[in-house]
């Protein structure tokens, strides 16, 4: 027999009148308290935004509000309604105005599939993923503007020009830099050490002449500068870090004697994630008229770099750790340091006159770029650039800051694991070793669940020997990743580490 369900008039009425409490639901005051938290400039009663000029216009620029929190440790709520844990809002992380989820969807390879699970890179320090802007730049450069630069009549050398050169004044601005002849194209952060330890370091050696480097060095921040020491007899003084990993400034100093002429030093670890004093560093050697160079490529897409504010002398990056292609990179120098270099490559490109007799060679930049450079490279690392400061850098640092902070706690309560590197000030790196486990192991299991990290000395083994290792499993960080998937890490770590197959 079929019943006749149709409600009675009053049914779906009486129905919305019921308590929400009543089936475990939060009633209308929790979620006034909520939308008053999470959105102050929303809640009832609350006057439109006013734009700089009295306008509607759009001002907000939401805060980093760390996922876990509950009302009571959201800025700005003190006296609201306190809404049962269980009631919390879900996940909404935002970089500056941005939701991480909208960034992520700017990086397609996020989108991968690996062994059957979705695409969790945490190899950041070794390479970072590239977004569409930057996809894009590098066709739009072979579809429309492919050619040689500074050197042709025809249109598409004009363009090519145009898209090398806005590139490098792109770089200048993003890091401070007063002129953009002061940025030099090489292929990377190595190729930029070496230019300036033959370029400029090298006239000034003398056999007993002493380099100044830091226990934190990557090996391109060691070997050309032993290269140089044996061409030269000069010698290199290493100075001594703590056991959290970081610089100890007072033994850095004491290493200046009137023999020492160079320092070149890292401004993040890639192995521990160290962020050196950098500033303190350089006000130091000026002090005994040293010059520096500090090796950028683990901070400059971490942190925001003002070469001027930091008086550095030379700064090099390497353009895949910001976003940006494979194969570019740059030296950043002062003119007058730039000018008494001399080139470290010959070729075309970089001269004005040549003659069987001698040659003249153009200024800098071009005087350090013999041959065709990588200029769709370069055109793709000033989209890049340009990307992540439409971000804003300070939004960026902020954001993984706050993640690092819960990674770090969240992977100090897998038992058996040991955090190498525990500096108070650090950037992105998560490096450690687990009781028992073999980091090789440990980097399979992970790769297995479709977590990329790195798994070795990380061209650190300097570092890591000082602390007993002779290799860390290194997950790293960067904008894109979440919390989420530093609980899979997590998750994954404690299964290992607890014997699961």
């Amino acid at each position: 027999m079929i019943t006749d369900r149709t409600p009675a008039p009053n049914q779906f009425h009486n129905e919305l009148e019921l308590d929400p409490k009543a089936y475990g639901l939060p009633g209308a005051e929790e979620l006034a308290a909520l939308l008053a938290a999470l959105h102050p400039d929303c809640a009832p009663g609350t006057a439109p935004r006013q734009g700089p000029d009295g306008s509607g216009g759009d001002v907000y620029a939401p805060r980093v509000v760390p996922q876990t929190a509950s009302v009571a440790h959201v800025p700005g709520t003190a006296g609201l309604p306190q809404i049962p844990a269980a009631w919390q809002a879900p996940s909404f992380a935002r970089v500056g105005n941005l939701s991480v989820e909208a960034l992520r969807a700017d990086f397609p390879i996020l989108g991968e599939e690996v062994n059957g699970r979705r695409l969790v890179w945490l190899d950041n320090a070794a390479t970072t993923q590239k977004p569409r802007p930057v996809i894009e730049r590098l066709e739009y450069y072979y579809r429309h503007e492919n050619s040689n630069v500074h050197r042709g009549a025809h249109t598409l050398a004009q363009r090519a020009t145009d898209a090398y050169e806005s590139a490098r004044a792109a770089i200048a601005r993003f890091i401070g830099a007063p002129d953009s002849a002061e940025v030099v194209f090489v292929r990377g952060a190595t190729e930029g050490i070496n230019l300036v330890a033959q370029g400029y370091v090298k006239q000034f050696l003398r056999p007993g002449d002493e380099i100044i480097l830091t226990m934190l060095e990557h090996h391109a921040n060691i070997v050309p500068w032993q290269l140089l020491a044996e061409e030269t007899g000069a010698v290199l003084r290493v100075a001594p870090i703590d056991a959290d990993g970081q610089i100890i400034l007072s033994g850095y100093a004491d290493l200046f004697t009137p023999r020492t002429r160079f320092v070149s030093a890292s401004h993040v670890s890639n192995a521990l994630g160290t962020v050196a004093p950098v500033a303190e560093m350089i006000a130091l050697a000026h002090g005994h008229g040293v010059r520096v160079c500090i090796d950028g490529a683990q901070s400059v897409s971490h942190l925001p770099v003002d070469v001027r504010a930091l008086d550095a002398d030379f700064f090099v990056f390497s353009g895949h750790k910001i976003y940006g292609p494979t194969g570019i990179g740059i030296v950043y120098g002062k003119s007058e340091l730039l000018e008494a270099a001399r080139p470290y490559q010959g070729g075309g490109n970089m001269i004005a006159d040549v003659t069987f007799a001698e040659t003249v060679y153009r200024k800098a930049p071009a005087k350090f770029e013999a041959g065709t450079g990588n200029i769709a490279g370069a055109a793709g690392l000033g989209a890049a650039v340009e990307y992540i400061s439409a971000i804003g850098m300070r939004h960026i640092a902020a954001y993984e800051q706050d993640l690092l902070a819960y990674g770090t706690r969240a992977l100090s309560a897998v038992p058996g694991l040991r955090l190498i590197g525990t500096a108070a000030h650090k950037a992105s790196v998560l490096s450690f070793i687990l009781n028992g486990h073999a980091i090789e192991d440990v980097g399979r299991r992970l790769s297995a669940a479709g977590i990329a990290v790195r798994a070795g000395h990380h061209c650190a083994q300097p570092v890591l020997r000082h602390f007993g290792l002779e290799g860390t499993v290194r997950p790293s960080l960067a904008f894109y990743n979440t919390r989420e998937e530093v609980d899979l890490l997590t998750d994954v770590l404690s299964d290992i580490a607890g014997g699961k197959t």
